[in-house]
């Protein structure tokens, strides 16, 4: 087995070739806790699609209709503003949690951890053996045995994939739409078939090969802690006041060793492939394989748990902790103002319909004898899942005045709908083209005011124009 260094990472050869790391199987409290979390996590990405909150999925993001469904609530393509305070506030909160507990949600909450330790390897496992035989099958020429295991294990991983991609396109086409896929065939949805190869392939390789390199290599997040973390964040480390000087076992009274009988154990387990007791590294997930690993080794030879442990640099070395520091309230700022700027701007602004105003295509005004008239079109969008009724009106707005009519429209769930109606100003009010301002009103009381502007000619103008048209019919 390849031993671990500071200097290069443990899954890249010396040649530049990809070196297989097979983790041992631990147990106890942090892995029972860590694997009931990801059955958890697990079970609700594949339920979500099921579970319908007001007629639609508790997650949809429906591209077709351009409206994303989340809990109970649906925003609209206009709302897609709230995404900015919502990952603002996602980020900072994320900044909080680095600053914290360093790379927790690597190894306990991540979907990429979760499938990969959870699933694929939970897999391999089954098909090829603990870790020993896994080894020495990989070292071991192609034979029989060796061609059915790895048709057997990757056929499993196709399987998963194909169903974990299902599962993913049933968040934007909902369940009935991936079912409908199934039973109509490929060729009536080509774009969600070569959606479903792309994403099986993509599973496949990450999950199937590439694995704990995505962690190591491409994901940007073990890059950004090490801005985030200091010397109070608690994660995963060695304490070597205890374990240091390390070495084997022995009867010899004499020889002073530390707790750490350097039986690799925590090195076996890792899945990052690193030695937790060359100090924090980037490549730690915090998965605490090897705090159950050594805490296992440490009941065995009677010695105190904790040698490998959640703790902090300063809390190693000192003995001391400090949690609340000014880094940490720094980011608690920054994440209470972007998460209070979103509850404040989205109870403002998201309301439960839209409607914008236009002028009628094709039209200024019309002007007679009685006043002056201009037609309006009011564009409503009713977000919630139920019928509602919506009327409106003209407020603030005096010389105007609706034509007769009704005043009010009922859409049905998620319906979009256009209302025309005319603008009037009597001839004896007109005083020209002025703002005009319409409340809309949904039953529930939920208003939105609209301004449009009312054209017409010069009222000075118009209304001689009228006077020596008068004087044209009505002569002396």
């Amino acid at each position: 087995m390849k031993k671990p260094n500071l200097d290069t990472v443990t899954t890249i050869n010396q040649d530049g070739s990809k070196y297989n790391i097979h983790p041992a199987d631990v147990k106890g409290s942090f892995t029972l806790r860590r694997r009931l979390t990801a059955w958890v996590l697990i079970l609700i990405y594949i339920l979500l699609p099921w579970i319908k909150i007001n007629g639609y999925p508790a997650v949809f993001l429906d591209l077709d209709k351009r409206q994303f469904h989340f809990m109970g609530l649906t925003l609209f393509t206009q709302d897609f503003w709230v995404l900015f305070f919502i990952i603002s506030g996602l980020a900072f909160t994320l900044f909080v949690l680095s600053s914290i507990v360093g790379r927790v949600w690597c190894g306990w909450f991540c979907p990429y951890t979760v499938f990969l330790e959870h699933l694929y390897r939970r897999i391999e496992r089954f098909v090829d053996g603990d870790a020993p035989k896994r080894r020495r099958l990989d070292e071991a020429p192609m034979n029989k045995t060796k061609f059915i295991k790895r048709a057997i294990k990757w056929s499993f991983y196709v399987l998963v994939s194909f169903i974990l991609a299902h599962v993913f396109l049933s968040y934007f086409i909902s369940i009935p739409g991936v079912w409908s896929n199934i039973t109509d065939g490929p060729a009536e949805h080509i774009t969600e078939f070569l959606f479903i190869l792309a994403f099986t392939g993509i599973f496949t390789f990450c999950f199937g090969w590439f694995r704990e390199q995505f962690c190591i290599i491409l994901c940007p997040y073990g890059r950004f802690q090490s801005a985030l973390t200091d010397d109070q964040t608690v994660t995963v480390f060695y304490d070597y006041n205890r374990g240091e000087p390390r070495g084997k076992m022995t009867k010899d009274a004499d020889k002073k060793l530390g707790d750490c009988i350097d039986c690799r154990r925590c090195v076996n387990v890792c899945p990052t492939g690193i030695d937790i007791r060359n100090g924090l590294q980037l490549e730690c997930v915090a998965c605490s394989a090897c705090v159950d690993a050594c805490n296992e080794i440490m009941t065995k030879v009677n010695r105190p748990k904790g040698l490998v442990r959640y703790d902090s640099s300063a809390g190693i070395s000192t003995g001391k902790r400090k949690i609340l520091r000014p880094r940490l309230f720094l980011y608690m700022i920054f994440t209470a103002i972007g998460l209070g700027v979103l509850g404040a701007v989205f109870v403002s602004k998201a309301k439960p319909f839209h409607a914008g105003i236009t002028r009628v295509m094709g039209t200024t005004y019309t002007a007679n004898e009685q006043g002056v008239r201009n037609q309006y079109q009011i564009k409503l969008t009713n977000k919630r899942n139920q019928d509602i009724t919506y009327t409106y009106k003209l407020i603030n707005s005096p010389g105007f005045e609706l034509s007769a009519g009704t005043n009010t429209i009922t859409l049905g769930p998620l319906q979009k709908d256009t209302v025309t109606f005319t603008v009037f100003s009597p001839v004896d009010q007109y005083k020209g083209s002025a703002d005009i301002f319409i409340e809309v009103t949904s039953e529930d009381g939920t208003q939105s005011e609209l301004t449009a502007r009312f054209l017409g000619p010069a009222a000075t103008l118009y209304k001689d124009s009228l006077n020596e048209k008068q004087e044209t019919t009505n002569p002396e």
